[in-house]
């Protein structure tokens, strides 16, 4: 990653960094919200408060619990005078209740900076950071492909994670509720195995209907071509 030229507009990007990873009026450390958006917020209010509308939020799977995701991205709302780092928000949906608040950044408007640029500016709302331990510091499961966890801000009920992602380079920030982790990958993992059960009577059906259209198919053209027909 190249490095920004002047002082200047590496203090112009952080700043606006800052400003991006926190509600407006306070500077407490509440790893409750990102942004305007809290953690176990319904649906319907993540919704409008994104300027969308719940029926927009994506099915990612109905059992044994219900998983949605609205995705959010807020340049789109920004004046072209306004600076947005932010090139996407995807909110994560349990059974209704946002548990997981995914921010990805754009590389360019980040480009040169560096992971401590990045927890310095997110410190400022957050709090100190922490360096996740253990002999492998990459993000579990929940955020898709093993990448590395650079720093963690956290409580008893919620934690954000800074992330270096493979592709750009860039950086993701995850907030989650802490409560809903182990229920969500219960259920995701839940989910594979009945749909892994089920597989083989779901190809019958699938099989069955192809056949019934293929039969409905031939029937129509016979009544159409039967009375055409001549020796």
């Amino acid at each position: 990653m190249t490095k920004l030229r002047g002082t200047a507009s590496v203090l112009a990007v952080t700043s606006s960094l800052v400003f991006g990873a926190m509600s407006a009026p306070a500077l407490g450390e509440d790893l409750s919200r990102y942004r305007n958006f809290q953690l176990g917020t319904a649906l319907p209010t993540v919704a409008r408060q994104a300027g969308a509308d719940a029926s927009q939020a994506t099915l990612v799977q109905g059992r044994p619990a219900l998983i949605q995701e609205l995705e959010w991205r807020p340049q789109l709302f920004r004046s072209s005078s306004q600076t947005e780092p932010v090139k996407e928000v995807v909110f994560s949906f349990y059974d209704g209740e946002l548990f997981r608040i995914t921010v990805d950044y754009d590389r360019y408007q980040i480009a040169g900076l560096t992971a401590g640029d990045m927890v310095e500016a997110i410190s400022a709302s957050y709090g100190i950071a922490t360096r996740p331990t253990g002999p492998a510091n990459v993000a579990p499961a929940l955020y898709g492909d093993q990448q590395e966890v650079l720093a963690e801000w956290q409580d008893a009920q919620y934690r954000f994670d800074l992330i270096s992602t493979a592709y750009g380079p860039s950086f993701r920030l995850v907030g989650v509720l802490k409560r809903l982790e182990a229920p969500f990958r219960t259920a995701i993992a839940e989910a594979a195995r009945i749909d892994e059960k089920e597989a083989p009577q779901r190809k019958i059906e699938r099989i069955a209907r192809e056949s019934e259209t293929e039969r409905a198919k031939l029937e129509k053209a016979r009544l159409v071509n039967k009375p055409q027909f001549r020796m």
